[in-house]
């Protein structure tokens, strides 16, 4: 089986009103009005207006009567929890995140990959009282910006680093000013040589991040585990030390996913001055 998506002739509607549902999921739990969908998918309003009344009608989006924003209706938690025994690390995961946020103090997140995406399932706030609001649950991203998903395209053979890079070179140019190919391939080159991946502000300024890739049960690369926090917080030295803490619950994930316990072999190095 592939997650690799393929265009279908005469499937636009099907991918306008995807469209749609992944702007809808990306507001929860605060819901999305007619307008900020229309600006968020690009989409005329009447186009945004019908694709919205067929997914009500469909159970896949409900409309709150009193505030009129819409939100992921019943059809989506059924779909949800047939997938989960197919995809299940998003829901093995949340006890991990939690965990994660509450130890450090900062944001916790878990993303899974999709293709040549990296997108944001989980995340959890710590006590910690300055946050970083970079990334949030339904954020989708190419492979490569933010930490957790720097973590997956690192861990992929270099072919597929490529043919990553080379899908997304038009997306990243047009809305990731800070980013290209080359600077891409030297933090993939850095992540590998430290163990962990880093985001030094790249998306938000002064919003940094660290983190590990999740294999699935198949040895692919099916996720991420990672952590942000604000730039002062996220020194070289507590770097090294939150990235052992990702490492560690990144080997327990994916022993609960296999369903057996298996010993911990690889750690992030530390880098040499």
């Amino acid at each position: 089986m592939t997650n690799t998506p393929t265009r279908v002739d005469g499937a636009q509607a099907i991918a306008r009103a995807m469209r749609v549902l992944r702007a809808v999921a990306r507001t929860a739990p605060d819901g999305a009005g007619l307008l900020a969908l229309t600006q968020d998918t690009g989409l005329n309003k009447p186009t945004v207006h019908r694709l919205l009344s067929a997914l009500v009608a469909e159970g896949m989006l409900e409309q709150d009567a009193s505030t009129r924003r819409y939100f992921l209706g019943p059809e989506c938690h059924v779909m949800g929890n047939i997938a989960a025994r197919r995809h299940g690390l998003s829901r093995l995961a949340a006890d991990t995140v939690a965990g994660l946020a509450h130890d450090c103090g900062d944001s916790a997140f878990f993303s899974i990959r999709r293709h040549v995406f990296a997108v944001c399932v989980l995340r959890e706030d710590g006590d910690y009282p300055l946050k970083t609001h970079a990334l949030l649950p339904g954020d989708r991203h190419p492979l490569g910006v933010g930490a957790g998903s720097l973590a997956m395209l690192a861990a992929l053979p270099d072919d597929e680093v490529e043919q990553c890079l080379q899908a997304n070179a038009a997306l990243i140019a047009q809305r990731y000013p800070h980013y290209s190919p080359a600077l891409l391939w030297s933090q993939v080159k850095e992540a590998r040589a430290q163990g962990y991946a880093v985001n030094r502000g790249l998306i938000v300024p002064g919003s940094w991040g660290i983190g590990v890739p999740v294999r699935g049960p198949d040895g692919g690369v099916a996720g991420a585990l990672s952590i942000a926090a604000i730039e002062s917080r996220l020194d070289e030295e507590r770097q090294f030390q939150l990235a052992k803490h990702l490492a560690k619950e990144a080997k327990k994930l994916e022993a609960l996913a296999q369903g057996a316990v298996v010993p911990r072999k690889d750690a992030p190095t530390r880098k040499s001055a």
